[in-house]
């Protein structure tokens, strides 16, 4: 299993970002490396939604298969991955006040033998954080920038 964490604080209320994050399908609009979003439930939010993410990093691609099993507006997202990669995650908000929010995304991952088991989940968090970083600053400019 290999942890991943990336924060940015954002320049807004935590009603402000949640409703830039509720509507699943838009995280291609500042996740880098989804590629494509598609629900495999009828709801499209909420715990028990599902949906598959084509997920593009460098030369791997792969189809993401993820459950919503935590929904707390304005304050949590929790996603179970079921695909290729297998683990846990949740987008959390921390209200600082004076309207600034801090988004912490944080998940724990479990990598195929052929991804290079926990080896490659090392190796593959640090990628994964790297890019997950630059997914927030993207989130906080589409933010901040409205």
């Amino acid at each position: 299993m290999a942890r991943v964490q990336a924060s940015v604080i954002i320049e807004a209320t935590p009603s402000e970002v949640w409703a830039s994050v509720e509507h699943v399908d838009s995280h291609v609009d500042w996740m880098h490396d989804a590629i494509a979003i598609r629900f495999t439930s009828a709801q499209h939010s909420g715990v028990g939604t599902t949906f598959d993410c084509d997920t593009k990093i460098g030369p791997i691609k792969l189809v993401d298969r993820m459950e919503i099993t935590a929904w707390e507006p304005e304050h949590t997202m929790g996603v179970r991955h079921v695909g290729i990669v297998t683990g846990t995650g949740a987008f959390t908000l921390r209200d600082l006040g004076r309207d600034r929010t801090e988004f912490l995304w944080d998940e724990t991952l479990s990598f195929p033998w052929w991804m290079g088991g926990p080896l490659g989940g090392r190796v593959g968090a640090v990628v994964l954080a790297q890019i997950w970083k630059r997914n927030l600053r993207a989130l906080k400019k589409q933010i901040e920038t409205r």
